[in-house]
């Protein structure tokens, strides 16, 4: 296939991570995975031999895209690292920052008389650290980080501590951008790079991010 990424292999991350607390229940996060799945469609459309590896959504894999389905953060921490060696890596999922430390065998119930419990955590695996410092690292590591406030500090945080190449990073809770939209913001920052990109639908910005990483590599 023609195309700016004809010849690369892209593997791309999207969606949520769900961490079991029991057999009922999980910890999550609100991602619908359309941004991810907008850049491993717009990748493939580049020419690209594209892995999409996704968390629990409701999107149909893009044409000509590989999918494999993952749950929880280790899942797509070995799923990720299996696709390797590749061109590059973007790492749009909402990966989990802590899961339970145990996983109840059965639905953690009500107790008469017992009006609090504690829930102990620990960190998950940092996929895009990983992947950065990895033997086989791609040419070209991207981050997104999803933010509240100090959207460009915190980009340039994200930045200098996973090692990556790029960081593309949202603000959440706003109308028309963020998890649960259909349109997106990013701010796009790395060496030599600040680029403002949208407001746009979430294909627009995958197409612009995917001609970035095209000019990148």
């Amino acid at each position: 296939m023609s195309g700016p990424l004809a010849g690369r292999r892209v593997v791309v991350s999207a969606g949520p991570t769900l961490e079991d607390i029991d057999p009922v229940r999980f910890i999550g996060n609100r991602s619908s995975g359309r941004m991810g799945f907008a850049i491993a469609d717009a990748a493939a459309r580049a020419g690209a031999d594209v892995v999409l590896v996704a968390g629990p959504v409701h999107l149909d894999a893009p044409a000509g895209v590989r999918r494999v389905d993952v749950r929880s953060a280790a899942q797509l921490r070995d799923a990720v690292l299996g696709a390797l060696p590749a061109d590059v890596y973007v790492g749009a999922a909402a990966v989990a920052d802590w899961t339970p430390a145990q996983v109840a065998g059965h639905k953690l119930k009500k107790r008469p008389g017992v009006d609090s419990m504690t829930l102990a955590l620990e960190r998950t695996p940092d996929v895009l650290a990983e992947v950065a410092a990895h033997p086989q690292r791609p040419r070209l590591v991207i981050g997104f980080a999803a933010e509240t406030e100090d959207v460009l500090a915190n980009a340039r945080a994200k930045l200098a501590a996973k090692g990556v190449d790029l960081v593309a990073a949202n603000r959440v809770g706003v109308p028309g951008s963020g998890f649960e939209s259909e349109t997106n913001a990013l701010t796009v920052v790395g060496d030599g790079c600040e680029r403002q990109l949208g407001p746009a639908t979430k294909a627009v910005l995958a197409a612009t991010l995917v001609q970035l990483i095209a000019g990148r590599l």
